[in-house]
């Protein structure tokens, strides 16, 4: 049987003081604290469901960030 890989853990943050945040601050922000990946999308994107560690997901509508979710 092959080895399970490390896999990224999510950092411990809260992510509601993404809320309300410029884009690009939010997304410095993110990755300062540890985040792997960081993804912003439109309002109403349609996305892929998987659930991928270390990404933080980010739905921007006019250069602020109005929800924040893991995965």
């Amino acid at each position: 049987m092959a080895p399970v890989p490390n896999l990224p853990k999510d950092p411990d943050d809260d992510l509601e003081t993404y809320v309300g945040l410029e884009q690009q601050q939010a997304e410095e922000q993110a990755r300062a604290r540890g985040w792997s990946t960081v993804r912003s999308l439109p309002p109403g994107a349609i996305i892929t469901m998987e659930y991928l560690a270390g990404r933080l997901n980010f739905e921007v509508q006019d250069g602020t960030v109005n929800k924040s979710w893991k995965g």
